[in-house]
């Protein structure tokens, strides 16, 4: 099977198709060496059982021989020579044996008509492969024939590298590299044993969607990589056949263009402006051009960069050492010392530009100084190479124990469990190994088990509160947030109360903001909201005196439990833009979550969306697999918001699977909330209470509570009053304690729910009233919802008519599209007749299938709204299929039509 390569091979099924009733045809695949142009043409001759098949692949050392490609393509049907008229059979004879011919039309028809003259038997599979390496007068004469096939029951297909022009009148398709999915998949076939997810996103990262490189990486594993005491691979493997391809590619090119190719290898950051610098007049810009006409290099914004990623390693580890050396040495006396310090030493260094002690202070030095992730040399791999240099036993650990820090930030998991694992056969002082203790507990809690990551807090806080008291403090807090990622309250309030204990008068600001935050959480746990509030506020007070990286997701956390979402908001989005400017992809997943979480409560469902999406192609990019839980449970929610079911059930699962393999409560009760959701909004409320009623997968506090609405309103629907008015008990005294608008308005809609008629209508009073001072315009219109129908069912559908209008407008307005219909058979129920949306036809469409229905409709092909939706393509031709059927077209054009 071919992962992600299944638009490519309906193509050439059609092809086939085509040529098998007498519409022939040609094909061009253009990609990148091992993007699987070979594996396309295998598939194709396989699917070609009844056609006569003829393949040539065009080789460098007879690309100069004339007709070498058409000999070796046409010589096994030699024999269909004696259908053709003499003059054409003697025109090829003389070209199959002399290699010459008369220029003009008459070998290029004489050509043709033999491939006609072999399809008269059966149809004709011709595949061509690598024909930018056939010689030229082969080339003309097979493109000329692919022209012309039109009519014919013959198809040729061709592969090219990605560089290649090709002729004029010939469809070309490019391989796109593998998207995630398809990536993922092609991993567990190739591997004997499943990858642990960091490792896997580690050869991901460097195969960059090639699926060639992929399988190399993984045949290259060792069992230290494996098991993570050795980093991941950081480039090919040198005796891959992918290597070879490009080191053959580079040995083609001048010497002077290697030397150019070689500092852009040794410093991908580098500026046409300083490369010109470093060239010197020896090696002007112009010595580039044949690795520019070869697809080696490409002009980007004002520097080069290497077409295919893995090249830069190919042409850095060809050169011999001594001058890889003077290559750093040109670039370190180039670079500016002040605003350029990092990648300074980092050349002084690689270039051995000093006694190498010194040279490793110098780069430790720039790289703790440096606050940007991403940039060239990474921190960490300064940091490394700093300790390499370093003879000093404790200072080398304790910059292995720090370029492991900044291995983590940088969304490396896998390289930087080997650093510590480095630090194993090291002497290190009581300092190094309680950051160390504490750094595997957070590449636990980013893709462990919550528990696990819970037990390495704790030892790490044992060791450290006697001796770095901050950093013990650190060690609790974050305990807590495992326990609290999986659910665990007992924990966490057993953590605050061992914190408690160890608290003092002289504490620092940013150590008495973490004890706030525990004792304000543990309170809000135990149901104390009252008492919950005096810290909660302590922790905002503080937070304008504290610059550390998690302040402004504690203080976002009790903005949210004292109902302030729009200043939790201000805060995570401020710490979002902060991370962005930092180049800290690696902890956007994490602070995404703070901004959806506030939006959940503001009722921005379409911006939550965008956020999980973000965040969850982030988490699986930097390995961060527990927030990705987080994020598919939160678009769970959202497809469920949109009334699309089967976007929620698969994310819901997906989230499910997670969080039963890495402990995450916080996802697991997320995913149940949004299925739920999905099962209210289908008028499913008995399915609905039992789901958020059980224990299984709803034992999360939070959550639980955010969820309550939901439960109350399905309990109350089925005649369970008793358990709908315990939790509203819960949710009341949560409520009162925030004094927020919008949740003391779903509290108050809860209790109309419960109530007798008569009061029940003053309570949906209340409740919109509270609903005009919030925010929320989703829960407005579900309690309008709610009181419309209670008005029409105590028959009076005049007064319910103006709620239930106004509710339909908000849910159309927002694509909430089962809510739409429940208020829309309101509404008739109520005597009113409902107006047809202007895109009824669409209406039939779910949510996701209307988004792929737009994207396409503008243009996109399958494979772009898959990179876009983070769905596979053979999901997105899915989808595509049920839409045309829903629609009753047949073709994009139909559906361009019908959109525009």
């Amino acid at each position: 099977m071919l992962r992600g390569r299944h638009e490519e091979q309906e193509s050439l099924r059609r092809l086939l198709a085509g040529a098998r009733t007498t519409s022939g045809g040609a094909l061009i695949l253009l990609g990148a060496a091992g993007m699987g142009k070979t594996a396309l043409l295998d598939l194709a001759a396989a699917e070609a059982h009844d056609f006569t098949v003829l393949r040539v692949c065009g080789v460098v050392p007879e690309a100069q021989v004339a007709f070498s490609g058409l000999h070796g393509l046409l010589r096994p049907v030699t024999t269909a020579l004696a259908a053709l008229p003499p003059a054409r059979a003697a025109i090829l004879q003389r070209v199959m044996e002399l290699g010459v011919a008369d220029a003009g039309l008459a070998l290029p028809a004489a050509a043709l008509d033999l491939l006609s003259a072999v399809a008269a038997r059966r149809p004709l599979l011709v595949c061509v492969d690598d024909v930018h390496h056939l010689d030229a007068a082969s080339r003309d004469v097979l493109f000329f024939a692919a022209r012309r096939v039109a009519r014919e029951r013959v198809a040729l297909v061709f592969t090219a590298d990605a560089g290649y022009t090709g002729p004029g009148g010939v469809p070309s398709r490019v391989l796109a590299p593998l998207t995630g999915d398809a990536t993922r998949e092609l991993t567990d076939d190739l591997s004997p044993v499943r990858l642990g997810d960091d490792l896997r996103v580690s050869l991901e990262r460097v195969a960059q969607g090639n699926p060639l490189a992929l399988g190399e990486l993984v045949g290259s594993l060792t069992p230290d990589q494996l098991t993570g005491a050795a980093p991941p691979p950081e480039s090919l493997p040198p005796a891959g056949r992918l290597w070879r391809a490009h080191a053959d590619r580079l040995a083609g090119m001048p010497s002077g263009t290697r030397d150019l190719l070689l500092l852009i290898a040794a410093d991908p950051d580098l500026d046409t402006a300083t490369l010109l610098r470093a060239a010197g007049p020896r090696c002007p810009l112009i010595g580039l051009e044949p690795a520019e006409r070869s697809n080696i290099v490409r002009a980007a914004g004002d520097r080069y960069v290497f077409s295919e990623p893995a090249m830069r390693a190919v042409v850095y580890d060809d050169a011999s050492a001594a001058r890889r050396r003077a290559a750093h040495r040109v670039l370190a006396n180039l670079l500016d010392a002040g605003h350029q310090r990092l990648r300074r030493a980092w050349h002084r260094a690689a270039a051995l530009d000093g006694p190498a002690e010194e040279l490793g202070d110098e780069l430790a030095a720039a790289a703790e100084a440096t606050r940007r992730q991403g940039g060239h040399p990474e921190p960490f791999l300064a940091l490394e190479r700093a300790a390499e240099l370093t003879e000093r036993g404790d200072v080398r650990a304790a910059r292995l124990a720090s370029a492991a820090r900044h291995a983590s930030m940088a969304g490396r998991p896998q390289h930087a469990r080997s650093l510590l694992a480095r630090l194993r056969s090291l002497t290190i002082s009581e300092e190094t190994r309680g950051q160390a203790e504490l750094l595997q507990g957070s590449l636990e809690l980013l893709a462990g088990e919550t528990a696990s990551a819970h037990d390495k807090f704790l030892a790490a806080a044992g060791w450290l509160l006697d001796r770095d008291r901050a950093l013990g403090i650190r060690a609790l807090v974050r305990a807590a947030e495992a326990s609290y990622f999986a659910g665990d309250n007992q924990r966490f309030i057993a953590i605050a109360r061992q914190a408690a204990a160890v608290r003092r008068s002289d504490d620092s600001a940013a150590t008495q903001l973490m004890f706030e935050y525990l004792a304000g959480l543990a309170a809000t746990f135990k149901g104390r909201h009252a008492e919950a509030a005096g810290p909660l506020r302590r922790v905002l007070r503080l937070a304008s005196s504290v610059r550390t990286p998690a302040m402004p997701v504690w203080a976002g956390v009790a903005s949210l439990l004292l109902g302030e979402d729009g200043h939790a908001h201000m805060l995570a989005t401020r710490a979002v833009e902060v991370a962005r400017n930092r180049g800290s992809d690696s902890a956007l997943p994490h602070l995404l979550e703070s901004v959806i979480q506030a939006e959940i409560w503001m009722g921005r469902y379409d911006s939550v969306a965008a956020n999980a999406m973000e965040g969850l192609r982030l988490a699986q990019e930097t390995g961060r697999l527990n927030a990705a839980g987080h994020h598919l449970a939160w678009l769970a929610l959202t497809a469920a918001v949109h009334g699309d079911e089967e976007t929620c059930r698969i994310r819901a699962q997906a989230a499910f699977e997670l969080a039963d393999a890495h402990g995450l409560g916080v996802a697991a009760a997320l995913g149940n909330w949004a299925l739920a959701h999905l099962d209210l909004a289908a008028g499913r409320v008995a399915d609905a209470a039992a789901r958020l009623g059980a224990e299984r997968r709803n034992n999360h506090v939070v959550v639980r509570v955010m969820a309550t609405p939901t439960f109350i309103e399905a309990a109350a629907r089925t005649g369970d009053r008793e358990q709908a008015a315990a939790a509203l008990r819960v949710l009341g005294r949560w409520a009162d304690s925030t004094r927020s608008p919008d949740r003391l308005a779903l509290a108050m809609r809860c209790h109309a729910l419960l109530a007798e008629p008569g009061e029940a209508e003053r309570l949906f009073h209340d409740a919109l009233d509270l609903h005009q001072q919030g925010s929320c315009e989703f829960e407005t219109a579900r309690t309008q919802l709610l009181f419309g129908g209670a008005l029409r069912r105590g028959r009076r559908p005049t007064a319910a008519r103006r709620h239930l209008r106004e509710a339909l407008e908000t849910f159309e307005r927002l694509g909430a599209r089962q809510w739409a219909e429940q208020a829309g058979g309101e509404l008739r129920a109520a005597g009113q007749t409902v107006r047809p949306a202007l895109s009824s036809k669409t209406d039939q469409l779910t949510a996701q299938q209307l988004q792929i229905a737009r994207l396409v409709a503008d243009g996109a092909t399958n494979r772009e709204v898959a990179a876009r939706l983070y769905l596979s393509p053979r999901t997105v031709e899915h989808h595509l299929r049920n839409i045309f059927a829903k629609l009753g077209i047949r073709s994009r054009v139909e559906l361009v039509r019908l959109l525009s």
